[in-house]
């Protein structure tokens, strides 16, 4: 679990594999500390890591993730949001982030607001009921408040740090981004919809 609080942008250094690939990732993360087996959201995906060495770690991608993730887009200098797993007892600085991407969405619209940047993204349509306005979402693995809705598209602020600290530095409209919907959402409305098929009832 994660809180999408992106603590480093790594740079993919190596490509390997077909259907299923192994990314070797370049990371300022003290690599002697991380585990294998641990998992690291990149870019808002949670994979595991299978290989350390001095500054990068290796990480393997089943064909199911490229296809439902932009995973399947990167090569060698890709930049990736990282975020170590969350620990018992850390501070909870976003919300509660699990990793499972649920959907790819689309940058749109890129402009200066004041001090911040505002994106405006277009979602897809089956994930439009679970995003609303002053919800949360997370894009490539950074924790966002909603804006505003306007049908499958949705705006949200970035803030000086959070721009110059991920990837977003170098989104530009047409960008492909991970999208995660809130979890209390996501289960908010599976509960719905087994109550509408005659399931559960309170």
């Amino acid at each position: 679990m994660f809180t999408g609080i992106v603590t480093d942008v790594g740079r993919v250094r190596r490509v390997t594999g077909g259907d299923s690939r192994e990314f070797l990732i370049a990371t300022t993360f003290d690599t002697a500390k991380i585990a294998l087996g641990a998992s690291i959201a990149c870019s808002g995906v949670c994979l595991t890591v299978v290989a350390v060495e001095p500054g990068a770690f290796a990480v393997q991608v089943s064909p199911e993730t490229l296809s439902c993730s932009t995973l399947g887009e990167w090569r060698e200098g890709t930049a990736a949001n990282l975020e170590a797993s969350l620990r018992l007892g850390d501070e909870l600085g976003g919300h509660l982030v699990l990793g499972h991407v649920d959907g790819v969405a689309h940058l749109v619209e890129r402009r200066p607001e004041a001090d911040s940047t505002r994106f405006l993204i277009e979602a897809p349509r089956p994930l439009v009921p679970f995003i609303a306005a002053k919800g949360s979402v997370a894009l490539d693995g950074v924790s966002l408040t909603v804006n505003e809705v306007d049908g499958a598209r949705f705006g949200v602020n970035i803030i000086p740090h959070t721009l110059t600290h991920t990837n977003f530095a170098e989104a530009q409209p047409g960008r492909r981004m991970n999208l995660e919907v809130d979890l209390i959402a996501r289960y908010v409305g599976r509960l719905l919809e087994t109550r509408g098929e005659g399931g559960l009832r309170p």
